[in-house]
């Protein structure tokens, strides 16, 4: 069983007496584990054909032994390891402890020197857009209320590419972006799918999904007109077609508004809901927490604008919130409202949000989460204030990216820890020249290490990606239909593309300048009789 106690000292005692179980310390059990990574990579590239043999024992039921590694487990009960075995059979974590005897016929990994830990969950992710990348780099996203440039997240995203999308572009938007997170170690998302243009749109998506390979809560909002009518219909069909068991890498929720009759449409579903719940003026707060229909089976987006009161609704019930913290101070949403939730005992999960405008990986979200609360704390600090919150810790930032994110998508019974019982969704990382030496595991991972120490990754006891290269996957075929489905995006949108040049500068206009606008004139990029700022 997970504890739910999240005190910082009872967390930093516990942490410190876990990891130093079975070993004499970090720095001397750690040091005596490690090999240098290239010596371990080199040791396990002498059998050139181990990635087949470890896809073979996860369909074959054969023991696979992950050995020597620097467990981070997550699970308080587990505790964590300098030294340590993890063995995995089948889909499941069969055991952790030091000095596990090899079953017959186990596959042996030799992990000295690598952390091994729960592979990382990202709780909201707009993946059909992945083939937009960086098309709004420099775009900011808001309402009616806000000042924004004529081109923005709605106006580019919203108006000009979304409708054009076929249903092939959502499949390979799908499944490069799966297979990117894949990469970056990232096993499980949460899919913010809003590109359901008809049903053949969301089958294609779901088979993107499927081809991948990963984890992922798909949540399911329909687009266009009669889209609140159409919602329980398509998710009755998805629940019979492809999600009639829930013990299964993809799982189903409702991708709705945060309103009375959309709780309640989904609870009649009898699927979770992910809502964004950015606030603003045009948010009826008191609808919602009066109706008696929030809980604990609902993920709460961003929450940048909302108020305390809803804030403590959400706790009370047992909600979740994600917070999306890059995407909150580069596009406008306010700021990250990580005080807000830890203040009343919410433990955020993280999320990457969108990549037409910022990376998917969960290295930055963790340490954007990091520095952004440490700095709003260490202000008040410096200003003198008495009774400041607690300063984050790594350790608490990479649970966040693990098992809150776990909570949070309604699968903490099967992944989110390294505890046996769970699928072994597990990822190796590296300490090579950018960690060595190691010190200090959360820290390393939170405030060093970036995506090229994913050396790999498990999901359900399969191996995704092993020693730097994927497994199984044709990356020049995903590359090819990526860069084609780009193309023909932009080609039909008849959108004024910069290689070079800023997508989004231009006067900050209201929103009924705006909507004078005509979408011509936001394709080309002109803003005219904008006025000044």
């Amino acid at each position: 069983m997970i504890s739910k106690k999240s005190p910082t000292d009872t967390c930093r005692a516990e942490s410190r007496r876990g990891f130093l179980k079975g070993s004499v310390g970090l720095v001397a059990g750690a040091a005596a584990a490690q090999l240098l990574p290239s010596q371990v990579a080199a040791q396990n590239a002498a059998n050139p054909g181990m990635a087949q043999n470890l896809r073979n024992a996860s369909t074959n039921g054969r023991p696979i032994l992950l050995k020597d590694g620097i467990v981070l487990s997550l699970d308080r009960q587990v505790g964590d390891f300098a030294k340590a075995d993890v063995l995995i059979q089948g889909k499941k974590i069969m055991s952790i402890g030091p000095n596990l005897t090899a079953p017959a016929q186990a596959v042996v990994v030799n992990a000295a020197g690598m952390i091994v830990m729960p592979g990382f969950v990202d709780t909201h992710h707009h993946q059909y857009e992945t083939v937009m990348r960086s098309i709004i780099a420099d775009g900011m996203f808001g309402g009616n209320q806000d000042r924004l440039p004529a081109r923005h997240y709605g106006s580019v995203m919203g108006q000009t590419f979304t409708p054009l999308y076929t249903p092939e572009d959502a499949r390979v938007a799908e499944l490069i972006a799966s297979l990117s997170q894949i990469n970056d170690g990232v096993t499980t998302t949460v899919d913010t799918s809003q590109v359901q243009l008809s049903p053949e749109h969301t089958d294609a998506c779901i088979a993107g999904l499927q081809e991948s390979g990963r984890r992922c809560l798909f949540t399911y909002g329909a687009n266009g007109q009669n889209a609140a009518s159409k919602t329980p219909v398509e998710l009755a069909r998805l629940r019979k077609q492809y999600f009639s068991s829930d013990d299964q890498l993809l799982t189903l929720a409702a991708n709705t508004g945060v309103t009375p009759e959309a709780f309640q449409m989904a609870r009649a579903a009898g699927v979770p809901t992910v809502s964004h719940c950015q606030g603003g003026p045009n948010f009826n707060e008191p609808a919602i927490i009066k109706s008696g229909l929030m809980g604990p089976e609902h993920e709460y987006i961003h929450c940048t604008r909302i108020s305390k009161e809803l804030f403590d609704a959400i706790r009370d019930t047992g909600g979740h919130v994600s917070i999306a913290t890059a995407i909150e101070m580069q596009m406008g949403h306010a700021h990250p409202p990580f005080q807000e939730c830890l203040d009343r005992g919410i433990r955020p999960s993280l999320s990457v949000d969108v990549e037409c405008n910022m990376t998917a990986d969960s290295f930055t979200e963790m340490r954007e989460a990091f520095t952004w609360q440490r700095a709003m704390v260490n202000e008040r600090i410096i200003q003198g204030e008495q009774n400041v919150p607690p300063l984050l810790t790594s350790r608490e930032v990479v649970e966040f990216a693990t098992i809150e994110g776990a909570k949070c998508a309604h699968i903490d019974s099967k992944v989110g820890t390294l505890t046996p019982g769970k699928e072994a969704d597990i990822i190796l990382l590296t300490t090579g020249l950018n960690v060595t030496p190691l010190n200090n595991v959360p820290g390393a991972i939170a405030t060093l290490m970036d995506t090229s120490n994913v050396d790999s990754v498990f999901i359900a006891g399969k191996v995704m990606k092993w020693q730097g290269k994927m497994v199984g996957v044709d990356v020049n075929k995903v590359l090819q239909e990526a860069n084609k489905s780009a193309q023909g995006l932009i080609a039909r949108s008849g959108y004024n593309n910069s290689l070079f040049d800023t997508c989004c500068s231009g006067p900050l206009l209201t929103g009924p300048q705006r909507a004078a606008l005509k979408l011509e004139d936001i394709k080309s990029g002109r803003t005219p009789g904008a006025g000044g700022n």
